[in-house]
């Protein structure tokens, strides 16, 4: 029968005897802590503290004149948060018009740039392309090009004389004033079927200050511009990402489930799309983030306009900070925001986790090992 070696022991001198390689074990992660004690002290001091100085700014009701730490500056508590959602007041409406136009945003942005990644990245992993360094660099251009000089592009591409509506013209379709008509896309189709007034059912009081009127409104014609320009410009990027998860999809999977008998779409339903869902995950999530932080595009195109229609929570929390002066509820915008992207992170992280029974039943039984050994 085989035994095992005892463990060698230390004797020190005036102690108990300890097992070798404790002390090791200490200056290895001593080593480990040493290695990174400089990015996480830039880290600290460049991230996280700013943070903290920042929820502070979102307790008091600072003016942006001397230093917010002082005690000149008044402390309000909560208030700049209440403001935000309990009180009736033009904060709130603001903050909730800046929500629909942020929910319609998501809503097309993440799905069409995903599907559209996904697309050309399917493209240019074909075998049988020819040129495919030129489509990749073609498709991956946009994506490297400043945000704000595409933003002064688009500006001439939507005016009222521009190359779109010269481009609807020749259909025999009226062109809209891109950035200074305020109705959402929904009222326009609804105009366009002579529904010219809202049902009185949908006018009355909606949720956080806005008439469900509102709420339907549907994204404003200066928005889908600014989605059109993000789509364009972001889907290269995750172009790039889907393609190295199709790179590393065995090309004996395909060759196996096509002599099975598979189809096209069953192959990539059944076969690519598991195989690249850790990245399928990745790409969502900074789309979610990404189009919840947009910011230079409506700086540049529209600043919110017409009417607030372009508004976004980001921009809202600039203005009210560096043009109106109320640093505490700017920074409370902000914070609200963060809250925001990281509960639909997490929805969005269980909703895409792997449900399949048969792994989570393995992975429970592998946990229960060592316990009951």
């Amino acid at each position: 029968m085989a035994t095992e070696a005892p463990a060698a022991r230390v004797v020190v001198r005036g102690g108990a005897p300890r097992r070798r390689g404790r002390g090791t074990r200490s200056s290895e992660n001593l080593a480990g802590w040493l290695f990174v004690a400089p990015v996480v002290a830039i880290l600290g001091l460049f991230l996280l503290l700013p943070i903290l100085m920042a929820l502070w700014v979102s307790l008091t009701d600072w003016n942006g004149q001397g230093s917010p730490f002082t005690r000149n500056v008044p402390f309000v508590g909560v208030e700049n948060y209440t403001r935000l959602f309990a009180e009736d007041g033009l904060a709130r409406r603001d903050l909730m018009t800046s929500l629909r136009n942020n929910i319609y945003y998501v809503g097309i942005v993440v799905p069409a740039q995903t599907i559209l990644a996904l697309g050309l990245a399917l493209v240019v992993n074909n075998r049988m392309l020819k040129g495919k360094g030129f489509f990749r660099s073609a498709f991956y251009f946009p994506s490297v090009t400043s945000s704000v000089a595409i933003s002064v592009v688009f500006l001439f591409l939507f005016a009222n004389s521009g190359a779109v509506n010269k481009l609807l013209s020749l259909f025999g379709v009226a062109g809209p004033q891109w950035f200074a008509d305020s109705r959402g896309v929904l009222h326009l189709l609804l105009g366009a079927l002579g529904v010219d007034d809202p049902p009185a059912a949908l006018t009355g009081g909606g949720p956080f200050g806005l008439s469900w009127w509102e709420w339907l409104s549907g994204p404003s014609v200066a928005m889908v511009s600014i989605i059109t320009l993000v789509v364009w410009t972001t889907s290269g990027t995750f172009m790039l990402m889907f393609l190295a998860a199709l790179q590393n999809v065995p090309v004996t999977l395909d060759e196996a489930s096509t002599l099975d008998g598979a189809g096209r779409w069953q192959r990539l339903r059944y076969v690519t799309l598991p195989m690249i869902r850790p990245t399928m995950f990745l790409v969502v999530t900074l789309g979610l983030i990404g189009s919840w932080q947009v910011f230079d595009q409506v700086y540049v195109m529209s600043q919110g306009d017409p009417a607030k229609t372009t508004l976004t929570p980001a921009y809202l929390s600039y203005r009210t900070a560096f043009r109106e002066f109320d640093y505490g509820s700017g920074a409370a915008i902000s914070f609200v925001l963060f809250l925001i992207i990281i509960v639909l992170t997490l929805i969005q992280r269980r909703v895409m986790a792997d449900r399949d029974p048969v792994a989570r039943r393995r992975g429970r039984w592998r946990r229960r090992v060592p316990e009951g050994s």
